[in-house]
């Protein structure tokens, strides 16, 4: 899935869309994704100036993302602008290695299981083989007025 599609199925938009390419699911059970991370993101003039590290809560805001589009593929859904995907839960996050400026960040998410209408994966960040973080997230989709 390229970033035309992506752009398709996530509301998100920049500087907050975190998923700039999909390169594997598997139907109703994983996605892998990749997020390119640029000296040009707009958090590292403050993230810190004399180090550029990426924030911990935004890998965990690029896992929900993925996490997504892998619900939305799942239910053969595109959402709408009525719809809307949130955070219902972060457990267990642990943060292992720093993401820097130049790192391609492999997302990768695996549904654990869906009642509901709450998705609950695990999840983990990873930039080559090093682990960056991991977490186990949950997420519903809502219809907004």
């Amino acid at each position: 899935m390229d970033i035309h599609q992506i752009l398709k199925q996530l509301p998100h938009r920049y500087p907050i869309l975190l998923v700039d390419r999909v390169l594997e699911i598997e139907k109703g059970k994983r996605i892998k994704a990749l997020k390119n991370v640029s000296i040009n993101e707009p958090y590292f003039l403050g993230h810190f100036p004399h180090r550029p590290v990426m924030p911990g809560v935004l890998m965990l805001e690029a896992l929900a993302q993925a996490a997504a589009l892998l619900a939305f593929d799942m239910l053969d859904v595109t959402p709408d602008d009525k719809t809307v995907y949130y955070f219902a839960g972060i457990d267990r996050a642990r943060f292992k290695r720093p993401v820097e400026p130049g790192d391609q960040l492999i997302l990768d998410v695996a549904l654990d299981r869906m009642k509901a209408g709450i998705f609950k994966f695990n999840a983990c960040a990873s930039v080559g083989v090093e682990m960056a973080t991991e977490a186990s997230l949950m997420c519903t989709m809502r219809n907004i007025a």
